[in-house]
């Protein structure tokens, strides 16, 4: 038995659809355990069953990534979320105790290990990442339009409400506030008592930062999505295809040229 036979068996075995449902189970199962560890009373009873259990998930977990490590070989390395796997693993065997304690609290980041099983997931994570670049752009233009409102609120209303528009931390916190309406209509009845543009200020602050910017970011994630599926559902040329292609164009270009040398020999003057 040769050594690619048996990468291509244990490649068989971890691509085959109830090993990703088992991986799946034992995942959700790790997430429950995690979530239970969470109540003092459960863990005063159970506590030391729970870490038993815990530890076993992470040994299959381990077992598990090197499997498929064993069967891609350097492809492993090639996939960004086979990265993200063992990263998240590698992360979950440092010891949670002494300077490390606070790595205890990441172990619950295995639960993202769902989102590089489902491939829709994925597109979803695809989509966001190739929509940076206009979330960047649209993100540039909410902070420019939040300091200049934050600077304006000051000087309007930090004199009669610094609790809300003292100083420019307290006008960014305030202006947030608004723009997630969260107690806005409180906020803007006080101002509109000593301030008359108190009320126009808010209003078109709300349409720009909520309705407006905020959509926007929303847009830009629809189409970055929808661009991903394009890309996902469009058809590519087989590599049969592609070839014969490429060979066409060769020989059409060696046609070209073997007319121009007889067009130059047949025009060429007589001497």
């Amino acid at each position: 038995m040769t050594l690619k036979y048996t990468r291509r068996q244990v490649l068989t075995i971890i691509e085959h659809p109830a090993f990703t449902a088992t991986v799946v189970t034992l995942v959700i199962l790790n997430a429950i355990v995690l979530g239970l560890e969470t109540y003092p009373a459960i863990v005063a009873s159970t506590g030391a069953f729970l870490s038993y259990i815990d530890q076993i998930l992470l040994s299959v977990f381990v077992v598990e990534l090197c499997m498929r490590l064993f069967a891609q070989g350097w492809r492993f390395f090639r996939d960004p979320w086979n990265l993200f796997d063992a990263s998240i693993i590698i992360v979950s065997l440092v010891p949670a105790a002494g300077a490390f304690s606070v790595l205890r609290a990441l172990r619950v980041l295995r639960v993202l290990r769902l989102i590089s099983v489902f491939p829709s997931l994925r597109r979803v994570i695809g989509g966001i990442v190739a929509a940076l670049p206009g979330i960047g752009s649209i993100g540039a233009i909410l902070v420019i339009i939040y300091y200049v409102s934050a600077v304006m609120a000051s000087q309007l209303f930090g004199a009669t409400h610094p609790q809300w528009f003292g100083t420019l931390d307290a006008s960014l916190f305030s202006l947030f506030q608004i723009m997630t309406l969260e107690g806005w209509a409180d906020i803007a009845r006080s101002l509109a008592a000593t301030h008359a543009a108190a009320i126009p200020f808010i209003i078109v602050f709300i349409l720009v930062a909520t309705f407006t910017v905020l959509n926007l970011f929303i847009g830009v994630m629809l189409e970055a999505m929808q661009r991903v599926q394009a890309e996902k559902c469009s058809p590519s040329p087989p590599p049969t295809e592609a070839k014969a292609i490429g060979e066409l164009t060769t020989e059409v270009a060696a046609l070209k040229e073997q007319i121009e040398a007889l067009t130059w020999i047949l025009t060429r003057p007589e001497r």
